[in-house]
């Protein structure tokens, strides 16, 4: 059967990016150490700066909630909330004073979960699942170190990562929830 469940979340994503391109005062990301910023952890990546940053996302996600989903169904969406969370919980407490938004966070912590948990299996489905993904996204490291461009949370990026290998070198934190 074809996952269905990574279009739907696409599709969220892009409803509440719109409305945040229409209402930019929607835009609440997480805003580390402020309080008003604590929203952002579950909403910040659905909200996008415009059109060029919800697009550059779009492929690579769908692609790797697909992967999710395909390869991983019965912890799809454990992996998934769990990787929201504990990256934006990380963010907000580390991240540099901003409004860090966009879907790019999970990107990197999907990539994180998927080649680390393939690796780890020894079993050689998901290693090579891995190795595709790494083939596919293998440049993504360069995120996670500062960048001269200011509009880019490489803070997000790390903190996502970690969360996704967090996940998979640690299966017992999914069965908590």
């Amino acid at each position: 059967m074809f996952p269905k469940l990574p279009f739907q979340i696409l599709a969220v994503i892009y409803i509440i990016s719109v409305l945040g391109f229409i209402f930019p005062k929607l835009k609440t990301g997480i805003i580390p150490r402020k309080t008003k910023g604590l929203i952002g952890i579950i909403f910040a990546p659905f909200f996008h700066n415009n059109w060029k940053h919800l697009i550059s996302n779009t492929i690579p996600l769908i692609i790797l909630l697909f992967t999710l989903q395909y390869f991983y169904p019965n912890q799809f969406i454990k992996v998934l909330s769990l990787i929201l969370f504990c990256g934006g919980v990380l963010l907000f407490l580390i991240g540099r004073k901003s409004n860090h938004i966009g879907a790019s966070g999970i990107i990197y912590g999907l990539i994180s979960y998927i080649v680390i948990i393939g690796f780890i299996s020894l079993t050689m489905k998901p290693i090579l699942v891995s190795i595709a993904v790494l083939l596919l996204y293998g440049s993504f490291i360069w995120g996670i170190f500062p960048s001269k461009q200011k509009n880019i949370s490489w803070e997000g990026h790390l903190c996502y990562a970690i969360a996704g290998g967090l996940m998979a070198c640690y299966p017992q934190l999914i069965q908590l929830v």
